[in-house]
């Protein structure tokens, strides 16, 4: 009995240990990336006025400290990633550290005065999050975390207040039902864009969402990571002077959607509404000392809207929930109208410049969207978007975006600029660029001061292991020259778009209506680099990253190879040659497929992973098909006819996956190229109804595989011997 005693006791210090070991929110970070991890780090908080980590190493551990949480992890990640080759990246945020970790040379301290480091668009939270659970979540604030994020946009569980919201003004479920957008859409909802779209939404969903948002937002507050909630922008519903007597204005149509009305500042209810709004949502989640309001987003018409009255009527409102709060705004075409927040105080207000590193807004003379005056002395961030739509495809300014950023701390708004952020419509693509914005701001000093090829070199050496393998490192130049060299002018909104994935015709240059991509890079120094990235493969250790990054680069080969291809089946139809149409049709064909088996060997690039995601949170199998449909539809048609043929929103968030290029892609092009084909024999060509086509998809819901279903490297070298035979 007495041996049992001591057992216990045992066994409770040591449990009692362990949980002491990781109450530091920057160690139990280290345990969810391996197991024991903590043990071998000692992380410790200063408080300081200034933004700092410090690296070193005593009494045989790795010392890292930072006067914040979110400070240290980043100073860890800067350790993993210099002195063990651990780069801890959207495809793998776990890793296997060694027993005893090497000794750190020299204590490294670093210090920034940018204060800010954002995270996320609305359109990120929809494109790239509609469907996480709570073990995705805590992964992505474990990346934020080590990447310095230290504020973030947060939408998760709006609809909740809105739903109370409006339950409480009088309106009926079903009225809210055709009001509250669907889980795939909600980010252009709460946009001011358009309602309703998606929905309606489940009472198992909203109960989800509250309770996904609650953990969220615990574990930012552990990290300190600073929430930016949704604040009340004036958006009602479009009926609100029919249902509620309201003085609204009209803000119009949204890509063919109706958007909501914008409840006018001299309306007498304007307090009582936000009042109801506020209330509601700090019952919810508690107060923020940031909120997010985007009134009049893209395009949203002000005729009659007192603009000055409507921003001193939105920042009241947000400084009775919280007096010491900031509102954050986005810089994107015409907002924030400058009568909107000239008169505002300064040092209330954030203003993310979207599009910094394409179309400035914070006063550079040289850009598209030039603002004489900045922001009119409102604090800035320096802001990177890089991808729309979550699109699949290489690209990035790596020479650009580090200048720009340097020329935005020497100009004269440098006094306003607060922060850098990461604004873009979707992510786990791309990482390179945004582990390189993620530095910028820990790289103000001159002796700091960032240059891309030496940059890209520790970039590289870090994400495979501190393996130097001299056919990688002249890949990833050939890619930094090429297709991540797109020129300072070039303000096209992303990626070089796949061939395999535009709507079938003679014209095939975009697939999105918007892309307006010009070819800034030679194909064949893209497809050179998968090459040597394949070659390489035998004497590089197959971690997750180079695995992805194989695959990635591979993908683009194809589909650049797919470009020069498709050139050949316009010209061999245009001279009425249909021997070498067929031979150039049957090759584009294959490349098609081969590029679906490609991706197929990675989670990331599978339209299951997708799906699975969305059918996995639901409660019974009518929630599962409806969650299907949001995620089938939103990356194909995205709308409803209009939106998505006149609207022009059709296939703006195309997915260059498996399983949906083959699908959904392939049978599109073989059915065009026949209906071609017949037309040698005199036959008319038919006129294609693609909406009804490809609307057909998004309604079915055959499984598609989740898991890769083969070797990347092997799967890799087939697709590379495959692009070599449509030479």
């Amino acid at each position: 009995m007495q041996i049992r005693k001591i057992l216990l006791f045992i066994s409770f210090f040591l449990g009692f240990a362990a949980l002491d070991a990781t109450a530091n929110p920057v160690d139990s970070l280290l345990e969810r990336i391996d197991k024991g991890a903590s043990r071998k780090f000692c992380t410790e908080l200063v408080a300081s006025d200034c933004e700092f980590y410090e690296v070193g190493y005593r009494h045989g551990k790795v010392t890292v400290r930072g006067n914040s949480y979110v400070n240290i992890a980043y100073g860890v990640h800067q350790y993993l990633k210099q002195r063990l080759g651990i780069q801890l990246s959207w495809n793998s945020m776990h890793a296997r550290l060694p027993k005893v970790l090497p000794p750190w040379k020299k204590k490294e301290r670093r210090e920034t005065d940018i204060k800010y480091r954002y995270y996320l668009n609305y359109c990120t939270l929809s494109y790239s999050m509609a469907f996480w659970d709570w073990k995705r979540w805590e992964q992505e604030l474990d990346w934020m975390a080590l990447h310095g994020i230290n504020l973030c946009l947060d939408i998760v569980g709006t609809d909740v207040v809105w739903r109370n919201v409006l339950l409480q003004l009088g309106y009926t479920r079903a009225e809210i039902d055709k009001i509250i957008a669907g889980p795939a859409f909600q980010a252009w909802w709460l946009m001011n864009n358009m309602e309703g779209w998606g929905g309606p939404n489940s009472d198992a969903w909203y109960d989800q969402r509250e309770a996904l948002q609650k953990k969220i937002l615990k574990r930012m507050n552990e990290l300190g990571i600073n929430v930016c909630l949704p604040g009340y922008s004036g958006m009602v519903p479009h009926d609100a002077r029919q249902r509620l007597g309201l003085d609204v204005s009209d803000p119009g149509m949204w890509c063919g959607y109706k958007r909501p009305a914008f409840l006018l500042p001299t309306d007498k209810r304007f307090t009582e509404i936000a009042t109801l709004y506020y209330k509601e949502q700090q019952r919810l989640y508690g107060k923020a000392r940031f909120y997010s309001m985007d009134p009049f987003h893209e395009g949203g018409s002000v005729e009659g809207v007192d603009l000055r009255a409507a921003g001193e009527a939105i920042m009241r409102e947000m400084k009775r929930v919280n007096p010491e709060a900031v509102w954050v705004v986005q810089a994107w075409q015409a907002c924030p109208h400058p009568e909107m927040i000239r008169h505002l105080r300064n040092g209330d207000m954030l203003v993310l410049d979207l599009f910094s590193e394409s179309r400035p807004q914070w006063g550079d003379p040289e850009s598209t969207w030039y603002r004489k005056n900045g922001f009119d002395g409102h604090n800035w961030a320096y802001c990177m978007l890089l991808n729309y739509g979550g699109n699949v495809g290489l690209f990035g300014k790596l020479q650009h975006v580090v200048d720009e950023f340097y020329k935005a701390r020497n100009s004269r708004f440098s006094s306003t600029m607060r922060g850098v952020g990461l604004t873009m419509e979707g992510i786990e693509n791309n990482p390179v660029m945004y582990e390189l914005v993620c530095d910028l701001p820990w790289s103000t000093a001159d002796a700091d001061r960032i240059e891309w090829s030496d940059w890209l070199c520790r970039y590289v050496q870090a994400r495979y292991g501190n393996v130097s393998n001299p056919n990688v490192i002249a890949a990833w130049l050939l890619l930094a020259r090429s297709i991540y060299g797109c020129p300072a002018d070039n303000v096209s909104q992303g990626c070089r778009e796949s061939v395999f994935c535009a709507r079938p015709s003679l014209d095939a240059k975009w697939v999105s209506s918007w892309a307006e991509t010009v070819d800034y890079y030679e194909p064949d120094s893209v497809i050179r680099a998968a090459r040597l990235m394949v070659e390489a493969a035998v004497d590089m250790p197959a971690n997750a990253n180079f695995r992805y990054d194989i695959v990635d680069i591979t993908r683009q080969a194809v589909a650049e190879r797919a470009r020069l291809v498709y050139n050949e089946i316009v010209a061999a139809y245009k001279a009425h040659d249909r021997k070498m149409f067929r031979h150039s049709t049957q090759r584009f064909l294959r490349l098609l497929l081969q590029q679906d088996r490609l991706l197929s060997s990675i989670p990331d690039f599978m339209v299951g992973r997708w799906i699975k995601q969305a059918r996995s949170i639901a409660t019974n199998a009518a929630e599962a098909d409806h969650y299907e449909w949001n995620a089938r539809t939103q990356i194909t048609i995205w709308g409803n006819r209009q939106a998505a043929e006149q609207g022009g929103l059709r296939e703006y968030a195309h997915k260059e996956w498996s399983g949906v290029l083959r699908d959904f892609y392939y049978p599109r092009w073989r059915m065009y190229f026949d209906a071609l084909d017949a037309t040698f024999d005199g036959k008319p060509m038919p006129q294609f109804d693609f909406y009804a086509i490809d609307e057909a998809w998004t309604r079915r819901h055959n499984p598609y595989p989740s898991e890769a279903q083969g070797d990347a490297v092997e799967f890799a070298r087939e697709a590379m011997a495959a692009l070599d035979e449509a030479e």
